[in-house]
């Protein structure tokens, strides 16, 4: 299904509250974690060789969005001397339990040939505006680094790392799967198996993970297709987080692929949010061409869908592409 340009917007008890036109991050907003933590939305986006590394915004409404700036602004957070064009810092992951946020993110210090030098780290903090701890390491043999917390409804209250693995051996397809171990909030680390829990679908390129629970499943969000026009987000679930998981049959969730005139471009690499309502959006990259197919002179930006979910329990954009929803 294809981004909708504009979407309606949620109220708080559930009614609509005006429109959500997109992008509402334009500009330079790539790969977005999206997180609610009460009533307060906060949108993490990718940074690159640019300093402050991973710029944060805030919204009460997912309608009107400011800026809190970067949270990677000290050496100690990040240092991105001798760091390649398009190196640095990709996918950050935001999360949030035990009072603390969490911010994952990978730092990729080289580019060249098959190898791709990576170190995923993780820091915490009480606020948004800190202060952030010592980064510890987080599993780095591939990026697009994320954590889930399993403490909503249902949940058994422990924590998940996600990543993608990069396979840089001869023969192998590069993006190998997405891999999951427990992350044990107390020490700061990784603990027991690793599980290989997708290994994603004809569009390959499976990366930026994002994992969750709803009404007794599991919901793994990836993107695929690759960052350029077959760019796409799909989804899996399990019964839990280890698997097995069955992928939607209908396909990506969300795609531009197919459609050169839409002016919503690139789409995909999303994650899931829920209002305190119980409705669902999803937040994901698109870029803009300023004609079909050409230059995207804004870069990747963020955008946002309304999410409604099936009698059977798969998600779908809820928003058709044209539709212009009625503002209230």
């Amino acid at each position: 299904m294809t981004a909708a340009p504009s979407v309606r917007a949620p109220g708080p008890t559930g009614d609509s509250a005006g429109a959500i036109n997109n992008p509402v991050l334009p500009g330079f907003h790539p790969d977005p974690s999206i997180l609610r933590v009460g009533t307060d939305y906060y949108l993490a986006t990718s940074t690159f060789e640019w300093l402050p590394g991973v710029t944060l915004h805030h919204s009460r409404d997912l309608v009107h969005w400011r800026s809190l700036g970067g949270v990677l602004d000290q050496d100690r957070l990040v240092e991105l001397t001798g760091r390649p064009d398009s190196g640095g810092v990709w996918a950050p992951c935001l999360s949030y339990t035990d009072g603390e946020f969490h911010l994952v993110y990978s730092d990729v210090t080289n580019l060249s040939g098959a190898f791709k030098d990576v170190r995923n780290q993780v820091i915490t903090a009480p606020t948004p505006q800190g202060p952030w701890s010592d980064p510890v390491p987080f599993p780095s043999h591939g990026f697009d680094p994320s954590l889930f917390h399993d403490d909503g409804p249902g949940g058994d209250g422990r924590s998940w790392a996600l990543w993608m693995e990069w396979d840089h051996r001869p023969g192998r397809h590069p993006f190998g799967g997405i891999l999951l171990q427990e992350w044990d909030r107390a020490a700061r680390r990784v603990t027991g198996p690793v599980h290989r829990i997708f290994t994603g679908t004809g569009l390959a390129h499976t990366e930026g993970p994002h994992l969750y629970h709803r009404d007794g499943r599991y919901y793994l969000v990836t993107a695929e297709g690759g960052t350029g026009w077959n760019h796409a987000v799909t989804v899996a679930r399990a019964p839990r987080p280890e698997g097995p998981y069955e992928t939607d049959p209908a396909g990506p969730l969300l795609t531009s692929a197919g459609d050169a005139d839409h002016p919503l471009q690139k789409a995909g690499h999303g994650s899931l949010v829920a209002t305190p309502a119980g409705e669902w959006f999803l937040a994901h990259l698109v870029a803009r061409p300023l004609t079909p197919r050409g230059a995207c002179v804004m870069g990747r930006e963020t955008a946002i869908q309304r999410i409604e979910w099936t009698p059977d329990g798969w998600p779908r954009l809820a928003d058709a592409p044209g539709e212009d929803p009625a503002v209230y």
